[in-house]
């Protein structure tokens, strides 16, 4: 048995990771957006904003970092450090689009961030 580290940068390495072991193409499809792994930087986050984001992704298994002056509302923002598979992020953004303290507008400009460097 041979151990080999994968280091997948986008959707396309994953894909051809997949492959390469003779996944299914309906799993490839299934399986290439867990094989992507996203670490995002917020700035400036309202804290009622991120502490709703951070329960967002630790319901999906992700994780938010977030100041420790967050959980005390002790700060006005906060920055945040977002952790997470692209699919991961799939199931968070539209939970997110539904919260109010401007997260719509954010989870949208997140999707299209993402995407757009996967």
């Amino acid at each position: 048995m041979k151990l080999t580290n994968m280091e997948i940068s986008g959707l396309r390495e994953a894909e051809e990771a997949l492959r390469s072991v003779g996944a299914d193409p309906r799993g490839v499809a299934i399986m290439k957006e867990k094989a992507v792994f996203r670490v995002v930087r917020l700035e400036g986050v309202p804290v009622r904003a991120a502490n709703l984001i951070k329960q967002a992704f630790l319901a999906h298994g992700a994780e938010a970092a977030v100041s420790r002056e967050t959980a005390v509302l002790s700060a006005e923002t906060t920055d945040m450090v977002l952790m997470g598979t692209l699919a991961q992020y799939r199931a968070i953004l539209p939970r997110m689009r539904e919260q109010p303290f401007g997260l719509r507008a954010l989870s949208e400009e997140l999707e299209k961030f993402l995407w757009e460097n996967s």
